[in-house]
């Protein structure tokens, strides 16, 4: 009798164990569904009237490449938290526009901790490219620093790095905004211990944390005073000539 009775007790607890657990579950499916950050129609418009890149819906990811077809250098780039990946489009063009393949993921949940899957399953968007750059905007830049042992180099926007990647030789370029609330400056700075000694450090006077997509205002930030055209063409130059200077 105090056998089953103990199997009784021993099968609720189970149970009850199986309810929290789902209903955490549903819970975090739940609030990484609410308050995405959708991209603002004006510049993904000009993203898909831009006659000099080709604009790809695909299985990988969101595929931004040169129009003429000729490129030898790629990026994937991992989209910030609850951010719409599609709000990278118009910053990352300049890019395809001067002969980078662009891939912009989709991060499991609209989060980039809840992705799994290696660099290769993004690559294999563009088979023909050689070099292979990743990055990413904050919460998309901490994951891209854990993919970046399978890179060329690695490239962050408003972000910083929670693996330890000091003893590398990893090309390295982070950029940062001065009016970042969020990823601020001195957080940044703060883990600069964990990249390479050469790593290339730049920060955007008037930048906010939102500047580096094209998503609207969002919480915590700082004001921006740069302009968005100016903002795209900032990160086009320095990134463009990272990626210029990466051996082949």
């Amino acid at each position: 009798m105090q056998k089953k009775r103990g199997r009784r007790v021993l099968k609720g607890i189970l149970w009850s164990l199986g309810i929290v657990v789902l209903l955490g579950i549903g819970g975090v499916i739940g609030w990484s569904q609410i308050g995405v950050m959708g991209a603002e129609p004006e510049p993904l418009a000009d993203v898909r009237a831009n006659s000099a890149i080709a604009v790809e819906d695909a299985e990988q990811g969101i595929v931004l490449s040169p129009a003429d077809g000729e490129s030898g250098r790629g990026l994937v780039f991992i989209p910030g938290a609850k951010v719409d990946p599609w709000a990278y489009a118009a910053i990352l063009q300049g890019l395809a526009e001067d002969g980078v393949t662009v891939v912009i993921t989709r991060p499991w949940l609209n989060l980039a901790f809840f992705d799994p899957r290696g660099l290769d399953s993004f690559t294999s968007a563009a088979p023909d490219v050689d070099v292979w750059s990743v990055g990413g905007h904050s919460l998309g830049g901490v994951r891209a620093c854990q993919l970046a042992a399978d890179a060329d180099a690695l490239v962050l926007f408003g972000s910083y790095c929670a693996t330890d990647l000091s003893a590398t030789d990893l090309p390295v370029l982070s950029l940062a905004g001065s009016e970042d609330g969020l990823s601020t400056p001195e957080k940044i700075d703060a883990a600069r211990d964990q990249l390479p000694g050469d790593a290339e450090m730049v920060e955007i006077d008037g930048a906010s944390h939102a500047s580096f997509g094209d998503y609207g205002p969002q919480a915590g930030d700082g004001t921006p005073t740069i302009s968005m055209e100016a903002m795209h063409a900032d990160v086009t130059e320095l990134v463009g000539t990272f990626l210029d200077g990466l051996p082949r």
